[in-house]
């Protein structure tokens, strides 16, 4: 399935791939906590299978603000995506982080903008690109 480099994606489609990562990622992180112990090849299936599930928990939402709220150039499909996987890392940071007894809320606000200035600047990037707007012939 190929999409025009101008056009985002649909919401359907970043619905049906976040439904697909949050179930899954919310089924095996239940089946981790009822049923193993946290030993360390479970400890890490866990922070793979908790980025999982926040990823596609927020993807179909992060589709509708980049729809809702356009930018030029216009957001590629590969850049929901990225930002999905952000909010997953944060997610395994805190997590991590309350793990070990020391996430505070300035701690966390801390890398939340940190996060947020990183994908500012992406953005940036992103949109400073030279496209040219048509071919020349000879």
């Amino acid at each position: 399935m190929t999409f025009c480099e101008d056009q985002l994606p649909s919401l359907i489609f970043f619905t049906i791939l976040g439904l697909i990562f949050s179930l899954g990622g919310w089924a095996g992180v239940s089946f981790l906590v009822a049923f193993t112990l946290p030993y360390l090849g479970y400890r890490w299936l866990f922070f793979m299978l908790f980025m999982m599930a926040v990823s596609g928990t927020t993807m179909p939402f992060l589709g509708y603000l980049n729809m809702r709220f356009p930018s030029k150039p216009p957001v590629r499909m590969e850049t929901v995506i990225r930002e999905a996987l952000m909010l997953g890392f944060y997610g395994d940071l805190l997590v991590w982080l309350q793990m070990g007894r020391v996430l505070t809320f300035p701690i966390s606000l801390f890398i939340l903008v940190c996060l947020a200035v990183l994908e500012f600047f992406i953005r940036i990037r992103e949109s400073s690109r030279f496209t040219p707007r048509e071919t020349r012939n000879g």
